[in-house]
């Protein structure tokens, strides 16, 4: 029977105290190094959210949640802080994309529509979903409290700044709404080529680092995550490109299965795109490090291939 065909409880569980919590895990076979420090973290971290990281010690039948012979508490805070320094790593280089993806869109849309392009309807697809952009424009620039803005109102009579004014404060998702809506056209493909991606790899690639962006922002579980958003595999990418796009699944008998749902496929596409926008970036070179900090990572996890270290893009 699915899910969907059960009949649904009302949750009863308890809140636990910390020490029951605790007392919960080594019930279950979880192995505590130093109850000071566990109760520590539970206080300060939650059991919750370390939950994610205790997950894959878990034994085959997950429904009884028995942790498997020699599963620790340290170990799952290991997978813990090698997933908190992998977002901030993964955050730092997003800043880095969005912003060139930000001055190119306005650059190129600018010199060929104006400074206020994003008033042409006729430039988008979907009306909806343009009122809702020019909307959350409206909203961003009420909010905000940049000099520029404030200026710009008390001597100007426009209902908005230009483009690289107004861009500069809208969030990225907006960004990227605003792109995803373009009709079609030669501006469009010149924003997209400037990466060496067709509009539509680009489109989808862009959704997917939003969506990503969001994750790192709330501090969610990254390094093993199967990604909700599976961008676009690129067929002809003007630049250096990872070969192997497909794993061996083992719950599929070792049936190939595409990787773009993968933290490695987003990390290639990070690497992919530094190589346009930051020439000398060191990305590969620290995630290298950050694999030799916790050795305790298993990068299959992340959808690593085996041949993965000999990808010339990761080189």
């Amino acid at each position: 029977m699915t899910m969907a065909g059960r009949s649904r409880r009302k949750y009863d569980e308890p809140p636990l105290e910390y020490s029951e919590q605790l007392q919960r895990l080594k019930n279950r076979g979880l192995k505590i190094e130093d109850e000071k420090k566990a109760l520590h973290l539970l206080e300060n971290i939650s059991y919750f959210r370390l939950s994610a990281y205790w997950y894959p010690l878990i034994a085959e039948l997950k429904s009884l949640k028995i942790f498997k012979d020699g599963a620790s508490f340290n170990n799952a805070f290991q997978l813990y802080c090698f997933d908190r320094e992998l977002r901030q790593l993964v955050s730092s280089e997003l800043e880095k994309i969005e912003v060139a993806i930000r001055a190119k869109m306005i650059y190129i849309l600018s010199h060929k529509y104006g400074p206020f392009w994003y008033n042409d309807k006729t430039l988008f697809k979907n009306q909806k979903s343009y009122d809702e952009s020019i909307e959350k424009l409206r909203v961003e620039r009420d909010r905000s409290d940049e000099v520029f803005i404030k200026q710009f109102s008390e001597i100007y009579s426009d209902p908005l700044p230009p483009s690289w004014m107004i861009l500069e404060i809208s969030s990225f998702g907006n960004l990227s709404s605003f792109y995803y809506n373009l009709m079609s056209c030669p501006e469009k493909r010149l924003i997209a080529n400037h990466s060496g991606l067709g509009e539509q790899v680009f489109e989808s690639w862009l959704h997917c680092f939003v969506y990503i962006r969001n994750l790192c922002a709330h501090h969610l579980r990254l390094w093993n995550r199967i990604l909700r958003i599976s961008p676009q595999i690129p067929l002809s990418p003007s630049g250096q490109w990872i070969k192997v796009t497909s794993i061996g699944d083992p719950a599929k008998k070792g049936k190939l299965v595409k990787i773009n749902n993968r933290t490695y496929f987003l990390l290639s596409m990070l690497i992919y795109l530094l190589n346009t926008i930051n020439p000398k970036h060191k990305f590969s070179s620290k995630f290298r490090s950050l694999l030799k900090k916790y050795e305790i990572i298993d990068v299959r996890a992340m959808g690593f291939p085996l041949e993965w270290q000999s990808e010339e893009l990761w080189n």
